[in-house]
């Protein structure tokens, strides 16, 4: 007995299709989609995270540095510092990025963070941006805005505000940071870290226990409340 055979139309249907299957794969393997970086670096303690035990994971971390390569690295201080104070502390790193934070008694001031240009110029500005910053969080209340003023005031006078600084070096330069006065910890990233790829996440001075936010019912100088 003889099958009937296809219709004549289908026939090129189906080597249409074959076709249009392998053309789609063949661009596919030309033409991969671009996956997102993924992001997991982070410089800083953890939230709730025991600061004795954060101090001695950045010890690690900068111990186990490759002494070949340069790390952008998270230095903390042991109390706010002034611009120039990082100028000198941190002269054998290319300081990247700077974190104000106003100090105000009983009371949550923003953290303002500056990503200033290489050299002591741009470092000796930042504190002027960071207080053009400042003014912009204003936030939604009036507590927030009125800590947003009194943050702004003291950056624009160069206040000793920078609690710390992000840098890139290389091995014997982060060493000779941790050992700078005032410096409190320095804890580095691998060497295959990508700029703008980690998240930062400062170390207060204020924090001697535990990473935990402190209290915020103080009166900000010159609001009456």
């Amino acid at each position: 007995m003889r099958l009937p055979r296809p219709s004549g139309p289908a026939v090129p249907a189906v080597l249409t299709a074959v076709v249009l299957i392998a053309v789609t794969v063949v661009l596919g393997a030309l033409n991969p989609v671009r996956r997102a970086p993924v992001s997991t670096d982070t410089l800083g303690p953890d939230s709730g995270e025991v600061v004795a035990d954060y101090l001695a994971r950045a010890d690690r971390s900068l111990d186990g540095a490759d002494g070949r390569d340069a790390h952008w690295a998270l230095v903390s201080f042991t109390r706010p510092v002034t611009t120039e104070a990082v100028r000198d502390a941190a002269s054998g790193t290319r300081v990247s990025q700077v974190l104000f934070r106003v100090s105000l008694d009983r009371v949550q001031t923003p953290l303002v963070p500056v990503s200033v240009a290489a050299g002591d110029a741009a470092l000796a500005r930042a504190s002027v941006l960071a207080a053009g910053r400042a003014q912009a969080m204003t936030g939604e209340t009036e507590r927030q805005a009125q800590i947003a003023a009194a943050t702004s005031a003291e950056l624009a006078r160069n206040c000793a505000c920078v609690i710390g600084v992000v840098v890139r070096g290389d091995h014997d330069a982060l060493v000779a940071l941790r050992s700078a006065p005032d410096v409190r910890a320095v804890e580095a990233l691998g060497a295959d870290a990508v700029a703008g790829r980690f998240a930062v996440r400062p170390l207060l001075p204020e924090q001697t226990l535990t990473v935990a936010p402190g209290p915020d019912d103080g009166v900000v100088p010159g609001s009456g409340s």
